[in-house]
Order: C-alpha cells, then structure tokens, then sequence
C-alpha cells in the first residue's frame, strides 16, 4: 500500500477510509480514489460431503465413531479384521493390516478384533509380526467375538491377553491340506490326523512285524507326503511355541493340547473360554451382559453385515478397507 503524505486514514470497525489510496482486501473490497467504494465480502461456503456420498458411507462412519469410542474407554488403538465364513488368512492381508496400523503411534497398546476361520500360516506369522512390531513393550489383546480357528487361533497365542465371551470360540490348531484321493477326489486332509494314523500304524507294526493289518494300512501312505506333512506340523508347533514364550507360558504343554486329535475329535470342535483358560491360555472373560462386550459385539454385527459374499473387512478409526 502507497499512501500520500496528505492522505488520512481511519480504521473503524473493519473498514479503511481516505484518499489517494488502492486497497485490496481478499480481492473483494476496494477503495480507490477519492471516495470509497465497497462490496461486501462473501464468505466461503465450507466443504462438506455431499448428502449421497454420506449416506452411501454412513455405515463405516458409524463403525468408525463406534471404535473411537472404544478407544477412549479401553486407552488402546482398536484395529479389526473381520472375515466371512469363506474367506482364509492369506498374504494379501498383508496390505490391509498395514493400513490398519499406519496411524498408530509406535510402543501403543493395541486390540485386535478377530474373526476368521483359519488360513495360511506364514501369513498368519507375518500379520502378528507386524502387531508386535506396532505395539513393542505394549499390551497386545485380541478380542475373539465369535470365532478364531486353526490360524485365527495362532494369531491369538500371540496376545497378552484374548478376550472372550459366551459366543466365542477358538479351535484346534491342525492344518488342511488339499489332496487328490485314490480315486482322484479333492479332499482337505488333516494334517495332524495323517500323521497320527501313520506312526500308530507304524508303531503296530514295531511290535508285531507280521502285523498284516498295519502292513496294509501303511501301505496306502505316501513317503513324500508324510516328510512334507511332518514339516507343516513341525512349522505350526514352533510357530505357537514362540508365540507362548514371549508371556513365558508353558509351549510345549499347551501346543500339544491345541494340537491333540484325540482331544478335539474335528477340526471344527470348538474351544470356549472355559476350555481355553484350563488349558492355559490368558483368558478374560466378559459376560454378554458386560457393557465392554456390548460394544464389542455391536462393532462385530455391523462389521459382519459388510463381509457377506466372502469379502473381508480391515478397519480402524482411521482406516477401512473392504475386499
């Protein structure tokens, strides 16, 4: 602004006033020579969503406020991972959870709301990886709503504590595998139970070398599916052992009974709270009249309503992503 030295100037109530001067104020006020001449500035409308972008999101926008308020009462970062009755734990996970955690700040407490019926193992190692890596010296919970099995279940060993209710329920840790039978069917094949069959048959045959029985029975297992089978099951106990060491459980003792065929007679058997903290799990439980449960499970229902078709869902209060 150039202001001759006989111009006068006078501020009154947001306004300017005098002579010989060029103003301009947010490009829409100007004074200018002799006698001011003004326009009313125009407020900037802000930005909002549009009314059908808002309800076409209002399901995640109630989600979202739901978890935020979890958070505030539980002093935690809830992250869920919620899947339909046909989808499995894979490695594309991977992305979801990253995004899950992205504005979590490091060494925080973290939730994990789960519901899965089991999957890859590696990807189940890689995604409890990148909790504990989030979460350092932290609390880590998984809350198991409904159900957590076979993998689900391993991702839970991995937690300082697995909260549970009524509805809840883990599973026998025991991989699937996809084999072709003798007369070309597709099956899934329990790893734990092929093995099982095969050193009892073995073991017969110890004892008794003219066991014609178990010379037949034997006969039917293949050597390379047997190394290949024990090596999966080798995998999966050390995978869960870790996982008990780092709250000093006894892993041996209790991988051996989430890995028990004779215990839990199918692979869909399922382990309630009761179950799981006898066998020496860090179980808390919360009743389904418990104010926490309540919010859990509302979370859970809307979160369910969006994994139909077997979809998957990864939200947190900041990040949603359905696939």
């Amino acid at each position: 602004m150039t202001v001759g030295a006989d111009a006068t100037i006078s501020l009154e109530m947001g306004k300017l006033t005098g002579w010989g001067i060029l103003l301009v104020i947010d490009k829409s006020e100007v004074v200018s020579g002799s006698a001011a001449t003004t326009e009313p500035v125009k407020a900037e409308r802000p930005l909002t969503k549009t009314p059908m972008y808002a309800a076409m999101n209002a399901g995640r926008y109630q989600r979202q406020e739901l978890i935020k308020q979890i958070n505030a009462a539980e002093h935690t970062n809830l992250v869920c991972y919620v899947g339909g009755l046909e989808t499995e734990i894979d490695r594309n996970d991977v992305i979801g959870f990253v995004e899950m955690l992205h504005n979590i700040p490091e060494n925080s407490p973290i939730d994990l709301l789960l519901n899965t019926g089991g999957g890859d193992v590696d990807a189940c190692e890689k995604l409890v990886s990148l909790i504990h890596a989030k979460a350092r010296d932290k609390e880590f919970r998984v809350i198991v709503t409904d159900l957590a099995k076979s993998a689900g279940t391993l991702m839970a060993l991995g937690a300082n504590t697995i909260i549970m209710s009524d509805a809840s329920e883990l599973g026998m840790i025991d991989p699937q595998f996809l084999m072709r039978d003798a007369r070309g069917n597709e099956l899934f094949y329990s790893v734990t139970g092929y093995l099982e069959a095969y050193e009892e048959h073995c073991g017969a045959l110890r004892k008794n070398p003219q066991d014609q029985v178990a010379l037949l029975m034997l006969d039917g297992f293949d050597a390379r599916t047997v190394k290949k089978f024990q090596g999966i099951r080798d995998r999966v106990r050390t995978f869960a052992e870790d996982m008990l060491k780092r709250r000093g459980a006894p892993s041996s003792m209790i991988s051996q009974e989430l890995m028990s065929s004779a215990r839990w007679k199918t692979h869909g058997q399922p382990i309630d709270y009761a179950n799981a903290k006898q066998i020496g799990l860090p179980i808390e439980y919360l009743p389904p009249t418990n104010e926490r449960w309540s919010r859990y499970w509302e979370l859970y229902c809307l979160l369910r309503l969006e994994t139909q078709e077997g979809k998957k869902i990864y939200e947190s209060a900041y990040a949603s992503q359905i696939v």
